[in-house]
This record gives C-alpha cells, structure tokens and sequence, in this order.
C-alpha cells in the first residue's frame, strides 16, 4: 500500500456514503458526501490519477461494491470492523469520523481484511445461512409449543419428540376453552410449516452440491465422523478457501475456539475462548466434536461417505478418531474437567485435522 497515492475511507449506507481521501504528497484530507446508492462511489473514485486504495467495513450493505470496483480495476478492499483499532475514550462517532478513521489506518496499514467472495459463494452461504435461520426458528416455535402443553400438564409418554406420532398426538388434544384450542393449532402449525421450509432448504443444498465451488472440500470433510453433507456445506460457505490459511492454528483463531489470553510481565492469564468469527461454523464444529467422546469405529453409514474420497484424507479422518477420542478420555476421566470444556477442547483440535484434510494436494 506505499505506493499508493491516495488512500480512500468509506462509510457505506444504504442511500448516501461519506468519503475521506488521504493525500500522500501534501497529507490533506479531503471529505465528501455521495447520496444515492453505493454504486456511485466508483465514479468518484475513477475521476483521480494514480493509484488508489479504498476500503469500507463490512456490513449489511454486502460484498457487491468491492466487485464492482474490482471488475472496474480499482484497488478496493473490505475490512473487518470488529479489528479496527479504536480509542478507548472516543465516545464521538460520526459517518465523517468512521470514514477518516478507515482513511487514516488504510494508509498505517492497520487494518485487516476480509476475503471478498465470488458471487456463487456468497449465494450457497446465504442459503447455508438461511437454512439455519429457519432451524432457529424451528427451534423457537418448538420450545413455545412444548411449554404451552406443559403448562397444561399434557405429557408425551412416549420416545420420539417431534416425530410424525408426536405431531399427530399434539393434534388430537383438546381444551375446555376456544382460545387455548387456537392457541395450540397456531403453534402448531407453525411448527409444520417450518418442518416443510427446513426440508426443502436441505433439499436445495443437496442439488447445489454437485455445481458448488468448494463440492471437492465438502465431499472430503464428509469422510469425517460426525460431519455430514449439511455440516460440510455449512462449514465450507463460512470458512471458504481452507488454504488462505497458513497453519492450522490460524483456522482455530479465526473461528473463535482459541482461548483469550492476557499476559504481562511473567504473568500468563488464559480465558474462555474468544468466539471471534462465524458462530455458525464454531456450532457445527463443537456439535461435531461431540461424536469423537465414543470408540472409534467406521460404521456403515461412514463407510458410505467415504468412498471415492481420496485415501489420505480417510487416513486424517482415522487418525482424528483416535485421537480426539484419547482426547475425550484423558481430559474427562484423569483430569475431571467439565463436559463443555472437554468438548471444545476436542473441537480445536478437530478443526486442525479438517484443515488438514482440506488442504491436501
């Protein structure tokens, strides 16, 4: 970035975008206000000589303006807002303010970017994303129904919650009062409706996998225990390109299951883990890690998901068994720690052995 000539800040909305132009030769600063959709700001840009570099954080507002500007051969860049270094008495924030500051750390080199993904993969990450919306809601719509039977005192006695008997023996209830009778058939319904939305999400997401960007990944992370095509696709639209990262403790960092750390003089202090990056992918790999507290074994369904994948990643996937379950073992029988810590523990080091494999060429 020194050889830049001007470095650019954007705050990016909606309708207007506020820039701040750094000048290399004379330092000035130079403010402006664009209203009208992001697009706009590529004009702006264009009209200076030189060697430009912008940046904006991103945000709701997308990856789509740094495409633009890149197809337009402008040098524009996306940082990560959460890692923008901030004063910790600057209580003053302003459009104006969060444009220099950008400008400012831009041309400091201060700033740490994010990969801009290619529109395919941003596509099959929001219908990941919105796959797990609609198990969120699922989840809630759940919990309202059960906790309305329960107030009730109505029991399902049998095994299977949420099963096509459980549906239909919630169906069959009947109450003394009309309201509570609506009440029931509206939670349920919605329970349904969501069912059938989930569904055909997953069904999306299996069609997708053959023509997806990353199928090759996903079929390799499918070879290990406890991760399925859902979970493979899921953790393949957050993470991306597995390669961008050089080791596999990077990976474990950037997906917040790396424990906080304060140390000063001789003294070292570790916390709980940070939960920086995609909490969806860091629930995938902690539901996975669940499944390496049993023997390894490779059972019929494995078995399945295996075949055709390359023999060194089965053999990564084999070695991960043996010892995440050690793991498992030694951490909850000798030293007696508590369940969740074991397990996050075990999901760290299931995220190495997935680069691992991932990165195989």
């Amino acid at each position: 970035m020194t050889d830049a000539i001007r470095w650019v800040g954007l705050d990016v909305h909606a309708n207007q975008t506020t820039v701040a132009v750094i000048d290399k030769a004379t330092g000035e600063l130079q403010r402006a206000k664009l209203r009208g959709s992001p697009s706009m700001v590529l004009d702006f840009i264009a009209g200076y000589d030189g060697r430009v570099i912008a940046v904006y954080e991103a945000g709701p507002t997308g990856m789509s303006l740094a495409r633009q500007a890149r197809a337009a051969g402008i040098d524009m860049r996306v940082c990560a807002p959460g890692l923008i270094p901030r004063k910790a008495t600057d209580r003053v924030k302003t459009d104006a303010r969060d444009a220099e500051i950008l400008a400012r750390q831009l041309a400091a080199g201060g700033l740490s970017f994010v990969r801009v993904p290619t529109v395919e993969e941003e596509s099959l990450r929001d219908l990941v994303r919105a796959r797990e919306d609609v198990r969120q809601d699922l989840s809630r719509a759940r919990h309202r129904l059960s906790k309305f039977l329960l107030r009730r005192d109505l029991r399902y006695a049998n095994s299977g919650a949420w099963t096509q008997k459980h549906l239909h023996w919630i169906a069959q209830q009947t109450f003394d009062d009309r309201s509570a009778q609506l009440t029931c058939a509206e939670y349920l319904n919605a329970v349904r409706v969501l069912i059938a939305r989930r569904d055909l999400l997953e069904k999306s997401l299996d069609e997708a996998l053959a023509t997806a960007p990353y199928a090759d990944t996903i079929y390799r992370l499918r070879a290990f225990r406890g991760i399925d095509t859902l979970t493979a696709f899921g953790l393949c639209a957050e993470i991306g390109d597995f390669a961008r990262f050089a080791k596999p403790a990077q990976l474990s960092a950037y997906l917040g299951i790396v424990p906080a750390e304060h140390t000063t003089d001789t003294k070292r202090r570790l916390g709980s883990i940070t939960k920086a990056g995609s909490s969806h992918a860091r629930r995938l790999l902690v539901e996975a890690a669940w499944h390496y507290r049993r023997p390894p074994r490779v059972g019929e369904t494995l078995e399945r998901r295996q075949r055709g994948v390359d023999p060194r990643v089965v053999a990564v996937a084999w070695r991960c068994q043996q010892r995440l379950y050690d793991r498992h073992r030694k951490l909850r029988d000798e030293r007696r720690k508590p369940a969740g810590v074991v397990n996050i523990a075990c999901a760290r080091e299931l995220a190495c052995f997935v680069w691992e494999a991932a990165t195989i060429s």
